[in-house]
C-alpha cells in the first residue's frame, strides 16, 4: 500500500512548497482540506495563501523562517476559509525544510518545504499556542523590548535592558551574553548568576563542546528542554552547567549583517518545551539584542577614539605657575565623533615664562583633528626652541602650508582634490612675575580681559593671516599687562558665535557672565561660560544637549593672583602699546578707553577723555620716533570716581603750548587738555616722558569760551 493511501485513510494530506519557484503541490486530500477540488494540483503560493486566514498565514511565515534557520520542523494550526471569508475548518500543518540543491542550506538560499496537513477538532484557547490574547501580549512585549534596546547606548545598558525583559508566558531565571575574542569564547555580561560564576566560561576555546560555542560556530540556535538532554548532548561541559540548577536552556546566535558576533543564553528554572511561538519570541529578541550590541560596540569605539583624540588636545599635566591661575575647557560639537580642529595648550618655556596657545583648524572632522594634533606638536617644538611669539607663528604657518602642499589627493592625481586646510591661532607668552603678555595672532579672535571689578574688555591686538595661507606672512607682537586680580580670556569662535550670535552679541553674552561673577575663580568662570552656551558642563555630554552644539569650543582663562593686594585693589585699568608704524591702532586705543568707561555717569566727560587720548597718541607718533604706551585707570566709588590716563614715550622733548590759526590742523592738544581735563601734566622720566590727565566723575562740566 502506498504511503499516500495510508495518510489519506487517516485524513492526512501531503503538500510540497517550493520557495524558489513559488509553487505549492497538493495531493487530493490536502487540496480537499484547503477547500479545493479533491485532486492533485499545483497552485501558486498566492492561491494557497488565499485559502488561509490572513493572520494565521503571516504567523506561519514566521514559523517557517525560524524552522529554516534552525533546521527544524515547522508546525502550526491554521484556519481554512472560503472565498467569502467564512471559516471552514482548522488544520494542522507540519513542514520540514530541505535545501533546494545539493549543498547544505545557508541563510538566504532557496529551500523546499515538504510536509503534511490534517484536520483537527476546534481548538480551545488552552490547546492553541497562538491565541489572540497571547499574540497581542507577544507583540506588545516585542515593541517594548525593541524600543528599550534601541535606546540603550552602551553594552552595560543593553545587558541591563535584556535582564529586565519579561517575556510573555515564560521568564528566564538566568541570562548570559557570550562574545568572540579571536578563536575563543568570552562572557560579555550575565544576569541571575552569582558574581564569579562566569569564571569557567571567560576564556573558552571555540572548539569546546559547549552549546554557546556550537551556536557561534554554526550560527544555529540550540534548545535543551531538560537536564537529561543537556547531559546527553554535551557530556564534557555538563559539569559546568549542573551547579546552576536550571531545567531548560536556549542558546541563540547573535547575528549582524550575516556575521555571528556572539551567542545569547536564556536558562529556565522549570522545563520549557520551546514551542514554535516561544522559539519565535526568543529568536526575535536575539536579533534585537544583536543589533543593540552592535550599535553599543560602535558607539563605545567612537567614544574611545574621541577621548583619545581629545587627550591629544590637552596638556599632559596642568602646570603649576606661581602667581598665575589657569583654567581650560574643550567642548566638542554634537555630531559624528565629537571631535574637530579646536585645541588649546599650555607650554613651559626655557625662559621661565609660559606660553598659552589656542587655535582652530578649519573643519569639524577627523582630518581636522589630525592636522590639529600635528600643528600642536609643531607649535610646542618651536616654542621649546625659545623663539618669540611672532617667530613661532611664522614657522607654524610654513609648517601647515607644507602639509597642505603634501596632502593626499585624488588617486588619479587630480590636484584639485587635495584637502588643504588653514588654522587660526592665538599665541600668548606670559611673564608670571611682571604680568606682561606678548601676544601674536593669526586670524583668531582677539583676547579679552576681565578687570578686578568684573568689567570685560576685548583687547585689540595686531595680527596676520591664518596659518597655512602664506608661507612668509608676518605676525606682529602686541604687549599687554595683566594686573593683579585681572583675568585673560582666549577662546575659539564656538564660544562666541554659537546659538545664532554674531561677534558683537556673542561678546555681550560673555560680558554678562563675567559681570555677574566678579569674584569668581577661573575654574568657576570656565564652567559658567560653558553653561551660558550649552547648559551644565560635562566631560562626556550626550543626548539632546550634544545635538544642539553647532561648533567646538576651546577656551583658556589666565588669572594673575592678587596675593596680599587682594583687599586693596579697587582700580579698573587697561594698558596698551601703540607702535610707531601702526597708527591705525589709535582707533583701537580710543575704543579701549570707551569700553573702560562703559558705566561712567557723565557722557560728555567720556567724549572729552577719548578726544584728549587721541591727541596725546597722535602727538607721540607724529613728533617722536618711538612707540606710545597708554595706561588708563579708574579708581574710587561710583559717582565719585577718578580717571587717570598716561601716555608715555621715549622722547625727552617736552610738549609746549602753541597758538594755531583757525585753519591749522594741529597744535590744539594742550588747549583741549586745559578745557577738558580736571588736571593734567607732563612727568619727565629717566628715559622719555609721560603726559597725563585726570577727570573726576563728580566735577562740574567744563566752561567753554
Amino acid at each position: 500500500m502506498r504511503t499516500e493511501d495510508v495518510l489519506a485513510a487517516t485524513g492526512t494530506g501531503i503538500w510540497r512548497w517550493n520557495n524558489a519557484s513559488g509553487q505549492v503541490t497538493l495531493d487530493a486530500k490536502a487540496a480537499e482540506l484547503l477547500g479545493l477540488p479533491p485532486e492533485r494540483i499545483t497552485a501558486t503560493e498566492s492561491a494557497v495563501r488565499a485559502r488561509f486566514h490572513v493572520v494565521d498565514f503571516v504567523e506561519l511565515g514566521g514559523i517557517v523562517t525560524l524552522a529554516v534557520a534552525e533546521g527544524r520542523i515547522a508546525e502550526a494550526r491554521l484556519r481554512v476559509v472560503a472565498g467569502d471569508g467564512t471559516a471552514l475548518r482548522t488544520v494542522r500543518v507540519r513542514l520540514h525544510p530541505h535545501p533546494n540543491g545539493d549543498s547544505d542550506h545557508v541563510p538566504g538560499s532557496p529551500y523546499v518545504l515538504v510536509g503534511t496537513v490534517s484536520e483537527v477538532p476546534e481548538p480551545s484557547p488552552a490547546q492553541t499556542p497562538v491565541t489572540g490574547d497571547w499574540r497581542r501580549s507577544r507583540e506588545a512585549f516585542l515593541l517594548d523590548a525593541g524600543r528599550a534596546l534601541a535606546e540603550a547606548r552602551s553594552t552595560a545598558e543593553v545587558l541591563r535592558v535584556a535582564a529586565t525583559l519579561s517575556m510573555p508566558g515564560f521568564s528566564p531565571a538566568g541570562l548570559a551574553v557570550f562574545g568572540l575574542e579571536g578563536d575563543r569564547l568570552s562572557v560579555i555580561g550575565h544576569h541571575g548568576h552569582e558574581p564569579g560564576s562566569e569564571d569557567p566560561f571567560l576564556d573558552m576555546p571555540l572548539h569546546t563542546s559547549y552549546p554557546a560555542a556550537d551556536v557561534v560556530r554554526t550560527g544555529r540556535a540550540i534548545y535543551l528542554t531538560s537536564p537529561e538532554e543537556y547531559q546527553r548532548r554535551y557530556p564534557a561541559t555538563w559539569s559546568l552547567a549542573e551547579p546552576f540548577g536550571r531545567q531548560s536552556w536556549a542558546f541563540l546566535p547573535l547575528i549582524v549583517a550575516g556575521r555571528t558576533i556572539g551567542a545569547w543564553m536564556a536558562s529556565f528554572g522549570y522545563r520549557v518545551a520551546f514551542t514554535p511561538d516561544e522559539r519565535s519570541v526568543l529568536t526575535t529578541v536575539a536579533r534585537m539584542l544583536a543589533q543593540a550590541l552592535s550599535r553599543a560596540y560602535l558607539h563605545e569605539s567612537e567614544r574611545e577614539l574621541t577621548e583619545g583624540l581629545q587627550r591629544t588636545m590637552r596638556p599632559a599635566h596642568k602646570p603649576d605657575i606661581k602667581g598665575l591661575s589657569i583654567a581650560a575647557r574643550y567642548i566638542p560639537t554634537g555630531g559624528g565623533l565629537q571631535v574637530g580642529g579646536d585645541w588649546y595648550d599650555v607650554i613651559p618655556l626655557p625662559s621661565g615664562r609660559t606660553a598659552l596657545v589656542i587655535g582652530d583648524v578649519q573643519g569639524h572632522d577627523v582630518r581636522a583633528a589630525g592636522i590639529m594634533a600635528q600643528l600642536r606638536i609643531a607649535l610646542r617644538a618651536y616654542a621649546a626652541e625659545g623663539h618669540r611669539p611672532d617667530a613661532v607663528l611664522s614657522r607654524a604657518s610654513r609648517f601647515l602650508a607644507g602639509m597642505g602642499a603634501a596632502s593626499v589627493s585624488d588617486p588619479d592625481g587630480d590636484p584639485d582634490c587635495s584637502d588643504e586646510r588653514f588654522a587660526t591661532c592665538l599665541y600668548i607668552e606670559a611673564d608670571p612675575v611682571t604680568g606682561t603678555l606678548d601676544i601674536a595672532r593669526a586670524g583668531h579672535h582677539d583676547p579679552a580681559t576681565r578687570l578686578a571689578d568684573g568689567t570685560l574688555l576685548v583687547r585689540p591686538t595686531a595680527g596676520g593671516l591664518p596659518l597655512g595661507i602664506e608661507t612668509d606672512d608676518d605676525y606682529p607682537t602686541t604687549r599687554l599687562v595683566l594686573e593683579p586680580g585681572e583675568t585673560l580670556l582666549a577662546c575659539t569662535d564656538g564660544l562666541i558665535e554659537t546659538g545664532g550670535h554674531d561677534v558683537e552679541t556673542g561678546w555681550a553674552r560673555i560680558r554678562e557672565v563675567f559681570g555677574a561673577r566678579p569674584e569668581a575663580k577661573v575654574e568657576e568662570l570656565a564652567d559658567a561660560l560653558v553653561q551660558a552656551v550649552h547648559g551644565p558642563p560635562s566631560h562626556h555630554m550626550t543626548g539632546p544637549l550634544a545635538d544642539r552644539r553647532e561648533d567646538d569650543i576651546a577656551l583658556l582663562l589666565l588669572s594673575r593672583d592678587t596675593g596680599l593686594l587682594a583687599e586693596t585693589i579697587t582700580a579698573r585699568r587697561t594698558v596698551s602699546t601703540i607702535a610707531q608704524a601702526d597708527a591705525a591702532r589709535i582707533a583701537e586705543a580710543r575704543h579701549q578707553l570707551q569700553e573702560l568707561l562703559y558705566d561712567w555717569m557723565v557722557e560728555d566727560q567720556v567724549d572729552g577723555a577719548v578726544l584728549m587720548l587721541s591727541e596725546m597718541l597722535t602727538n607721540v607718533l607724529v613728533h617722536t620716533e618711538g612707540d606710545a604706551l597708554m595706561v588708563a585707570e579708574i579708581t574710587g566709588d561710583r559717582g565719585a570716581r577718578r580717571l587717570r590716563v598716561d601716555v608715555a614715550d621715549k622722547s625727552d622733548e617736552l610738549p609746549h603750548r602753541r597758538h594755531p590759526g583757525e585753519l591749522a590742523s594741529s597744535g590744539r592738544g594742550l588747549i583741549l587738555m586745559d578745557l577738558l581735563a580736571g588736571a593734567w601734566g607732563v612727568d619727565p622720566r629717566g628715559e622719555g616722558k609721560s603726559i597725563w590727565f585726570e577727570i573726576r566723575e563728580d566735577s562740574p562740566p567744563p566752561v567753554w569760551g
